[in-house]
């Protein structure tokens, strides 16, 4: 087991070494700032904090084009950090129609080897600060190894301190040679040295992940991260903060931006191979949301 999370925590490291707000596909004139300061005056250990909850911010995915004023769709080569096979491709791996966004994951080459394929991978323009965050999505339909997908925020001074002191939250994380599974984890520089890594949920059984629509979302204060699927009363993992917080235990009282994407292979989701007959495919993504607490 702790040969398993140290693994993990290597990948998680190499992943975050590349992820860069910066893109060929769209200028970066500095990040907006969105903060739920309801969450500092209001009670949020209350049963019903979050029951009326306003929407800050969204996405719906609506119209034909990904819109450039919200997401920077990235372009880099595979083969860094993690040894994954596929290049991003800027906004040729991202499709949107019928009211969804879709990453697809194609094969271009022979297969099994760095560059064969593609995928698509973008960051929020936005930064966050507490609030529910919420993303409805679909996983790769054609079940086989290979894909490793993501829902996540990074912190948004990863550039100037880099990670892990950046701190991370992901809200989905899936890897397609265990289908019908997915997890969530809570990443800062204290827990990710910690021999048994508190800071994830463990597998998670969603036995519907890849054929039916599922909302992957978390409550995020200054006291905690509770991350739920489909609904806020469905809590499926809790990580508070420590008693006495610093930088390094509890990066969460800072921004974080959105990161989506899927990768191919890599020693995280290639850990049981690639199977080429899945491609191509996509995960979809009906909605990103933002909602704040009470007042």
């Amino acid at each position: 087991m702790r040969k398993t999370l140290y693994f993990n925590a290597l990948l998680l490291l190499a992943f975050v070494v590349i992820s860069c707000r910066k893109s060929d596909d769209s200028s970066n004139d500095g990040p907006q700032e969105i903060i739920d300061q309801s969450i500092l005056s209001g009670d949020i250990d209350a049963p019903d904090f979050w029951d009326d909850d306003n929407l800050a911010w969204s996405d719906e995915f609506d119209g034909n084009s990904l819109s450039l004023d919200k997401w920077i769709p990235q372009r880099f080569l595979g083969g860094v950090g993690n040894t994954e096979l596929q290049n991003y491709d800027g906004t040729n791996n991202l499709e949107v129609s019928n009211g969804t966004l879709k990453i697809l994951v194609e094969k271009t080459g022979p297969g099994q080897n760095t560059g064969d394929y593609t995928s698509g991978r973008l960051n929020s323009k936005f930064v966050f600060t507490y609030g529910r965050v919420e993303m409805r999505a679909k996983l790769p339909a054609r079940l086989g190894n290979g894909l490793w997908a993501k829902l996540w925020l990074l912190g948004g001074n990863f550039e100037e301190v880099g990670f892990p002191d950046s701190g991370l939250i992901d809200v989905m994380k899936y890897v397609s040679h265990k289908t019908g599974e997915v997890l969530s984890e809570a990443i800062t520089a204290e827990n990710l040295n910690t021999g048994n890594f508190p800071g994830t949920s463990g597998p998670i059984a969603l036995e519907t992940a890849e054929s039916e629509f599922h909302n992957y979302g978390v409550l995020w204060t200054d006291e905690y991260l509770k991350f739920y699927i489909d609904d806020i009363d469905n809590i499926t993992f809790t990580y508070r903060r420590p008693a006495n917080p610093t930088d390094k235990n509890w990066p969460f009282t800072k921004s974080f931006y959105f990161i989506m994407n899927v990768a191919v292979g890599g020693e995280f989701g290639g850990v049981e191979g690639v199977d080429d007959t899945i491609f191509p495919t996509a995960m979809e993504i009906d909605y990103v949301r933002v909602y704040h607490g009470k007042k």
